[in-house]
């Protein structure tokens, strides 16, 4: 049995939904499905705004946007996380300055932040890694004393909790994936929350190509024009409806990602005690939505041996982030070896393990039984 390393499936009612927006006969943007899913998640999440967007990517971009993101502004980001929080505020003429990682939760090192603020610094964008919050407290003092904005990147995140409350709450914005890894999918699709109100108005116009379209529609101007910068944001009915679906089994969906990875982590602790590898964790303070399983090899010569053996049984693996500010990107913004010593060690020896809804019992033995058969 071929193990794939993701596979997005549906959990209900996708292609119903999905059909109803055909037979609707409206599957642009900003349909009923698009208005049900913000909807929801604003209700779910108590943010005070949520926008779905074509992507996570598009709704980091939207908020370089709102935050008036310009040349000669910095950004601190960690180096181990997606392009994606780079690209769309180096987009807008900023610098991206990157921050290293906590060896624990593989998040931005909350004791690291400062030293990297300048005059010119206009937000700090951190990411949860895994799902697993970073340490909020500490990093939105630290932002607020010094009027820096935090983004949040949730892309692992939703559902995920910092001290009992939703992660992506505690930033002026935080982004959302559903890209077809994620808990929740609509193949490629994102949202924007936000949590100052603020924001809401300009941000129906950045995501409407810089028009005041929504207010058309609304029948508050009778007739729209080109009032801002903006782009086509805005995801197809069809995207909306087949996320819609997955929203409503949330507690499903989330039940069997919480069996996956407790399988793992149950199956594999004695392994990794014998073997030195580590495995991951998460505060007391933190509740994670199970979006990924990792192990952490001693050497990248271990983890390729693994790559290599795990693929000889059939199952399909996957390494992760390469170091930001080693890339050549990276280094164009000045990025150079040993700046960010932990994420460059991480990123060689950071290895998942395949997770997706209904990864059924036989598939996790036959995982556990090939890394059980690898000698560390």
């Amino acid at each position: 049995m071929k193990i794939p390393f993701n596979r997005p499936q549906r959990v209900g009612r996708e292609l119903e939904y999905v059909n109803v927006a055909v037979e609707a006969g409206h599957i642009g943007g900003n349909g009923e499905f698009t208005a049900r899913c913000q909807e929801w998640l604003e209700q779910e999440l108590g943010v005070k705004k949520a926008l779905l967007t074509t992507s996570g990517t598009a709704a980091l971009e939207m908020a370089a946007l709102l935050l008036n993101t310009r040349p000669g502004d910095e950004i601190i980001i960690p180096s181990f996380t997606f392009p994606s929080s780079a690209n769309a505020f180096a987009l807008r003429g900023a610098k991206p300055v990157f921050a290293d990682i906590r060896a624990d939760t593989l998040n931005i090192d909350e004791t690291k932040i400062e030293r990297h603020i300048t005059s010119r610094t206009k937000a700090i964008v951190l990411m949860h890694y895994a799902g697993v919050g970073c340490e909020m407290e500490a990093i939105v003092d630290l932002a607020r004393n010094r009027s820096i904005a935090v983004v949040e990147d949730n892309a692992h995140g939703l559902f995920g909790k910092y001290k009992g409350r939703h992660l992506g709450t505690f930033g002026c914005m935080s982004a959302q994936s559903f890209h077809e890894t994620k808990n929740f999918t609509c193949g490629e699709g994102g949202a924007l929350l936000m949590n100052d109100e603020k924001f809401s108005a300009r941000a129906e116009i950045i995501r409407e190509k810089g028009t005041n379209c929504a207010r058309f529609h609304r029948g508050e101007v009778d007739k729209y024009t080109w009032v801002d910068l903006g782009s086509s944001y805005a995801p197809s009915e069809i995207l909306a409806a087949f996320l819609m679906a997955q929203l409503e089994a949330y507690k499903e969906i989330q039940n069997e990602r919480e069996r996956v990875w407790k399988y793992y982590a149950g199956h594999l602790r004695e392994w990794a005690r014998r073997n030195e590898v580590q495995m991951p964790s998460a505060p007391a303070h933190v509740q994670h939505p199970h979006h990924i399983f990792f192990i952490l090899l001693r050497t990248a010569e271990q983890r390729a041996r693994l790559i290599a053996h795990l693929e000889k049984a059939d199952v399909q693996s996957a390494f992760h982030y390469m170091p930001l500010h080693l890339s050549k990107m990276g280094r164009a913004f000045g990025g150079k070896e040993g700046d960010c010593p932990v994420s460059e060690s991480v990123s060689e020896r950071l290895l998942r393990l395949p997770f997706y809804n209904h990864l059924l019992n036989p598939e996790l033995e036959q995982v556990v039984a090939a890394v059980e058969k690898f000698r560390a």
